[in-house]
């Protein structure tokens, strides 16, 4: 009697297994090109203003609109199960409109900041950053809505297709204004823009015929606000690490060791990251759809034994891929590359490392998300983050980029070791 609904089952997980790889394959080779592409034109000193400028983005994703997108994905659920699809989005957009003007000020703020220590380049360069975090944070919001939906085949499509149009636009850019890191945001600015129309459009037509329930009382923005919260504070302590890294190189150092060791972290931290993505992606739906609303302990155990083995799988892909890279570094640089970034391949392994150590500690953390437990993670999420900090300007003073990259993997390995601890006082 159990045989065809398992069937079926397998064969539903099977498609949106299939999705997400294609998805996350095309991505993972958009962003490989892009790196290559973008080391043809822009100069290692270039390059470090770029991805300096783009750390300002990375601020409103870890204060502000990351923490939202997350609890919005994480109620996606919660409102399926109330029949209540339409004013839990009303009740998302209302945040994320908040969220919006938030960006605004902080982004003013920095800017007036860059302005008034002398950096008049990047304070210009920032303006069109502010513009592409907002649109980015859209797009990731949007995407996690379509996951948590499991409507994987649009996840993958948007995935994928986002790298390669940020290529082609920031080709056409660079060929049409002249050769600079303002004229790549730029070319980002657009292709980010276009996937966020396109998702807009896939998600309205999901949502027309969505039935609402007749009597909405559900508090979805004070509910998916509670959840949310603690990303915000220890988005922050994140963000201060992940930008510490590069501009411990450019205070201590030149643009040009911050554009060398961006290369590094692009294609060894990212692409790392961003495969072990591929299990959290999948899973974390699956997770959150067991837990449904955290208060059945039987659906809770069950949500965390299958947490449990994706987690460990996580860890023994990282070492696989770390002894690899350690044995082929050089090569992989010669296709990767311009000539002027493969001096520092012997670094690519350990970036691997730290990226893949920092990938299971969040494939564990959804354990601890999937019960709705937020404030348990803002520990482990501040403190490592400060001492990732500490690392960095450490590591920068000392040893230039092999102390940053030193920094990196203790780190993750630190909050790897964290996560683990905590899921164990837990009996998980």
């Amino acid at each position: 009697m159990d045989a065809q609904p398992s069937y079926s089952r397998f064969l539903r997980l099977a498609k949106e297994g299939t999705w997400i790889v294609s998805g996350q394959v095309a991505a993972f080779c958009g962003s490989l090109v892009l790196v290559r592409v973008l080391t043809e034109y822009l100069s290692p000193v270039e390059y470090g203003r770029l991805a300096l400028a783009i750390s300002i983005a990375l601020l409103s994703n870890q204060i502000v609109l990351g923490g939202i997108g997350g609890g919005i994905a994480r109620y996606f659920p919660v409102a399926t199960e109330h029949n209540d699809l339409r004013s839990y989005a009303k009740g998302s957009l209302v945040l994320v409109t908040y969220g919006t003007i938030v960006i605004f000020v902080i982004g003013s703020t920095v800017v007036a900041g860059l302005f008034a220590v002398g950096y008049s380049e990047l304070a210009a360069l920032a303006i069109f950053v502010i513009l592409l975090s907002i649109l980015d944070n859209y797009s990731s919001i949007l995407n996690g809505v379509q996951n948590a939906a499991r409507r994987r085949n649009i996840v993958a499509f948007h995935s994928g297709a986002a790298p390669w149009i940020k290529i082609a636009m920031a080709v056409m850019c660079l060929r049409l204004f002249g050769v600079s890191s303002a004229v790549v945001v730029v070319g980002y600015v657009i292709s980010s823009l276009l996937i966020v129309v396109s998702q807009i459009h896939f998600l309205r037509n999901s949502l027309q015929n969505t039935p609402q329930s007749t009597d909405s009382k559900y508090p979805w923005v004070a509910q998916i606000w509670r959840y949310s919260w603690p990303f915000s504070i220890f988005g922050l302590f994140a963000w201060l690490q992940q930008a510490s890294d590069r501009w411990s190189l450019e205070m201590l150092g030149n643009s040009e060791s911050v554009g060398l060791y961006v290369v590094v972290f692009q294609l060894g931290y990212v692409p790392i990251t961003m495969a072990l993505g591929l299990a959290t992606t999948f899973v974390s739906p699956i997770l959150f759809q067991r837990s449904g609303d955290a208060k059945n302990t039987a659906r809770n155990k069950q949500a965390h034994r299958f947490g449990w083995i994706v987690a460990l799988s996580t860890v023994a892909l990282t070492t696989i891929v770390f002894a690899a890279a350690f044995l082929f570094h050089e090569l992989i640089f010669r296709f990767l590359v311009a000539s002027d970034y493969r001096k520092c391949s012997y670094l690519f392994p350990w970036v691997i490392l730290a990226g893949g150590l920092f990938a299971s500690g969040q494939m564990l953390a959804l354990k601890i998300l999937s019960e709705l437990n937020t404030r348990r993670l803002l520990a482990p999420k501040i403190t490592t983050a400060i001492i990732g900090v500490s690392l960095n300007i450490i590591g920068a003073a000392t040893a230039g980029i092999d102390g940053v990259v030193f920094a990196l993997v203790l780190s993750s390995l630190i909050y790897l070791l964290w996560i683990y601890t905590i899921c164990l006082e837990q009996n998980w």
